[in-house]
């Protein structure tokens, strides 16, 4: 299978603090691969460090076959990456249109049409301004507005994060439906079940390092490891 991401013995800093211990991971073309981890295992921070937000001090990342370590975050983008970060960053004054209208279009099968078709919520509500929106109806809209990209590869922060159990199950199928796409999908998630569910592969994170990687179905079918991964200490994991 093609890679299309490969992280490598990344190690990352908030000013002095030492946040990622040599993490490595990949994601394969068209597969969803799901990071977990409780909170301040360095999920995020690897996700940023990926885009060139919090860049990496050592270590290497390619994607798409170029290495992009030192890279900025808009080349990252320019690139063919999707971002959505946790927080749901959208226009809270401007309509559901517009906030779709922003982002420069890059040539590719998703336009603001065919957006509308996936999102029949967002066009019930596209005169609606950002923040009139639910948490819910506010993901859709930071995942739609990351797919006018046309990205080959979309990375998504806690998606889940603060939704009602049915919006959750309708996030997780719009994931899916990216695969279906060909998108690769990196996914950042504190719900470890319905990641598994959905990923090919999965990375469980504690104190900035790896201390799983593999198959997500057998880390699904080890129940005892995925109740455990709200508190994963790195001596409860062995690595594969």
């Amino acid at each position: 299978m093609k890679v299309v991401l490969r992280a490598e013995n990344i190690h990352a800093f908030y000013g002095k603090s030492h946040i990622l211990h040599g993490i490595s991971l990949e994601v394969g073309e068209g597969e969803i691969v799901a990071v977990l981890g409780r909170n301040g295992a360095g999920k995020t921070t690897t996700l940023r460090s990926l885009m060139g937000l919090t860049p990496a001090r050592e270590g290497k990342i390619t994607i798409f076959g170029q290495d992009t370590t030192r890279w900025p975050t808009f080349r990252v983008a320019a690139a063919g990456v999707g971002y959505v970060p946790e927080g749901r960053r959208i226009f809270a004054n401007l309509s559901v249109d517009e906030n779709l209208r922003v982002p420069l279009e890059r040539g590719g099968p998703w336009t603001i049409e065919r957006i509308y078709q996936l999102f029949p919520r967002l066009e019930e509500r596209k005169l609606n301004r950002g923040r009139q929106l639910s948490g819910g109806e506010q993901e859709m809209l930071s995942i739609a507005r990351a797919l006018l990209l046309n990205p080959r590869l979309l990375i998504l922060d806690e998606p889940s994060q603060g939704l009602a159990p049915l919006i959750v199950r309708e996030v997780f199928r719009i994931v899916q439906q990216m695969k279906a796409e060909g998108i690769s999908v990196l996914l950042v998630e504190q719900n470890a079940r319905m990641s598994l569910e959905i990923a090919d592969n999965a990375y469980v994170l504690d104190d900035g390092n790896v201390v799983y990687s593999g198959s997500a179905r057998e880390l699904a079918a080890d129940d005892a490891r995925v109740r455990a991964l709200a508190g994963a200490s790195a001596e409860e994991w062995t690595l594969t």
